[in-house]
């Protein structure tokens, strides 16, 4: 018999900012097995259920995971209900109205060499508090041998696109071109389908049979050509994208211009009506700066961090969500939309900030709706294969001598301001901001910067990364 708590320990696989993480080759049968079997138990001191739902993304890994996870449930006699590949916003909506527990197996946005399981109860996201559970409960089981074949269940997928075709009128987007830029994203076989049946014309792009790991807050150079290119070819009025397990969005407008995630948060919570937020500390400041809400809240990057945030959000306002940076959408209250329930979803959607965006920009073009945004720039980058000892070095150099060390970047100026909320975050005394932390997700340093024009942000990230890959730190 193995131990959970010994497997997790010693298998190089942990919890970052969003589920467990780590290289695909650390992920064995009995490592995946080890979390299920912990995660079940910590769901059995809160919720009675009989099956638990899996959905995985289109990772070649996944699959095998997917199986070895479906293996420990039967051990336990719990029914598996495998919705195949979908989004994990899909399978996030469907547990939470069947009232089980999910798991979803994706690395979401990182390389395609490592893998990552996200876990639901039935209802909604897990939270910090859950993820200590699973580490420190300790179950015995028996190692995984064999795995069963999975039948998929095409419901979750079906639910989750027609949450959405009720929440718009009919032909809706009637007369909109759009393009769904496919990659390998787990809701590139329903995106189409979602925006057709609203009445537009659709036009498929970019599908890839290799995994792509497409990160939001990091758009690469050619995926920004590749929408300028693309836009000006079909003469579309929105290009649509998300991330590998589709709970991240990426929209650009009729020009090609990618909208950063953030500033899709705060159009959609327009669109919304949303009284109040809860965001990660990164998010741009132009959220205060609208005047739109009534109460914002900052937390540490992550969404297990923006949901804890909810409740107390809940009791002095009607209306309440969240987003991140990366432009992944959090709904903590039920809404009426045209009429139309819209049902709490507490974790990343992609689709909903895209839908508002065209709702609110109606017939005009959606380069518009930037002139609604205070003029607040930021821009994100990193540093790949950036050890924690090395990421958690230059933090604190950074405290340790902030001014000095930002001069050697090229970036000297006087600091107002620190927050240490995650990671560190500077604040000039022009209002510029350059926020360094370390990925909870892969050995990489992630840079944000703000600004008052797009170049200048874009320029202080360039400076700081280039500086930092080459500095050394006691």
């Amino acid at each position: 018999m193995l131990q959970t708590q010994n497997v997790i320990a010693s298998s190089q696989v942990a919890f970052g900012t969003s589920g467990a993480r780590g290289l695909v080759e650390d992920f064995t049968p009995d490592v995946c097995a080890a979390f299920v079997h912990a995660f079940v138990e910590v769901m059995k001191q809160r919720f009675s259920f009989e099956a638990v739902a899996l959905g995985i993304d289109n990772r070649p890994s996944s699959p095998a995971m997917a199986a070895a996870c479906a293996a420990a449930l039967i051990e336990q006699g719990i029914k598996p209900v495998f919705y195949g590949v979908l989004p994990t916003p899909a399978l996030a909506f469907a547990c939470m109205q069947a009232g089980i527990p999910a798991i979803m197996v994706t690395g979401s946005h990182i390389p395609f060499d490592r893998n990552g399981l996200k876990f639901y109860r039935p209802d909604g996201e897990i939270t910090k508090a859950d993820e200590q559970a699973i580490n420190q409960v300790n179950v015995a089981f028996v190692p995984v041998t064999q795995v069963p074949s999975l039948e998929v269940n095409a419901a979750a997928a079906e639910r989750y696109i027609q949450r959405y075709q009720q929440l718009l009128a009919e032909q809706a987007l009637l007369g909109r071109r759009i393009g769904i830029y496919e990659h390998s994203s787990a809701g590139r076989e329903l995106y189409g389908s979602l925006f057709e049946s609203l009445g537009a014309e659709v036009i498929s792009l970019g599908r890839s049979d290799q995994f792509v790991p497409i990160d939001t807050e990091a758009v690469s150079i050619e995926d920004k050509a590749r929408a300028r290119e693309w836009a000006e070819s079909y003469k579309l009025d929105m290009l649509f994208s998300t991330d590998g397990d589709g709970d991240r969005p990426l929209i650009a407008d009729e020009q090609g211009q990618w909208f950063r995630g953030d500033d899709l948060g705060i159009l959609c919570s327009k669109a919304l009506g949303i009284d109040a937020l809860a965001v990660p500390v990164s998010c741009t400041t132009a959220i205060e700066k609208s005047g739109l809400f009534n109460e914002v809240v900052r937390t540490r990057i992550g969404s297990p961090y923006v949901i804890d945030a909810f409740p107390a959000l809940a009791v002095e306002n009607e209306h309440v969500a969240g987003f991140e940076a990366n432009g992944g959408y959090l709904l903590a209250s039920t809404l009426t939309i045209n009429g139309q329930a819209l049902a709490a979803l507490p974790t990343r959607d992609a689709l909903l900030p895209a839908l508002m965006l065209l709702l609110l920009a109606g017939n005009k073009p959606l380069s518009w709706l930037r002139q609604e945004l205070p003029q607040r720039f930021t821009y994100s980058d990193r540093l790949q294969n950036v050890s924690r000892e090395r990421s958690d070095a230059l933090l604190a150099q950074l405290l340790a001598s902030t001014e000095s060390t930002l001069a050697n970047m090229k970036l000297g100026a006087t600091v107002v301001g620190v927050n240490t909320t995650d990671g560190v975050r500077v604040t000039f005394a022009d209002e510029r901001i350059l926020h360094f932390r370390p990925s909870g997700n892969a050995p990489e340093l992630r840079c944000y910067a703000e600004a008052e024009t797009p170049e200048l942000a874009e320029t202080m990230v360039a400076k700081a990364l280039n500086s930092i890959s080459k500095m050394e730190f006691a």
